[in-house]
């Protein structure tokens, strides 16, 4: 069974910082890409950063690059993700997410059609 957990959402000010976790069942971990999404109130699901954990390489939106950071634990099968100077337009339900799609370039896309396995979500609220 496919499970994909998160952690570490929470309230915080703007300029603050907050770590997720998404640990991974460890065959889903393992040499695919999983993703860090995110979705608004009334907003579409939006990609945030991705990472393929059989070598490391990492991916982010335009918005939050320079800000967050996407990292790998592979003995632990959990994903990071690292977000700094939080702006209030960073509120939302986040989700991890693996892909279903061996096709390299789905990382780099973050499109939510080739990820099929989702997390329950954290939420994320960054007050002015």
């Amino acid at each position: 069974q496919v499970q994909l957990v998160e952690s570490g959402g929470g309230s915080v000010q703007a300029g603050g910082s907050l770590r997720l976790s998404c640990t991974v069942s460890a065959y889903t971990y393992r040499g695919n890409c999983i993703g860090w999404f995110r979705q608004a109130p009334g907003k579409e699901r939006e990609g945030v950063s991705a990472i393929y954990t059989g070598g490391g390489s990492a991916y982010y939106a335009d918005s939050v690059k320079e800000r967050f950071t996407i990292s790998q634990d592979n003995a632990k099968n959990t994903v990071y993700l690292q977000m700094s100077s939080l702006k209030p337009e960073d509120t939302a339900m986040y989700y991890c997410a693996a892909a279903i799609t061996s096709w390299g370039g789905a990382c780099a896309r973050m499109a939510s059609r080739d990820f099929g396995y989702w997390g329950q979500g954290t939420q994320v609220t960054v007050s002015s």
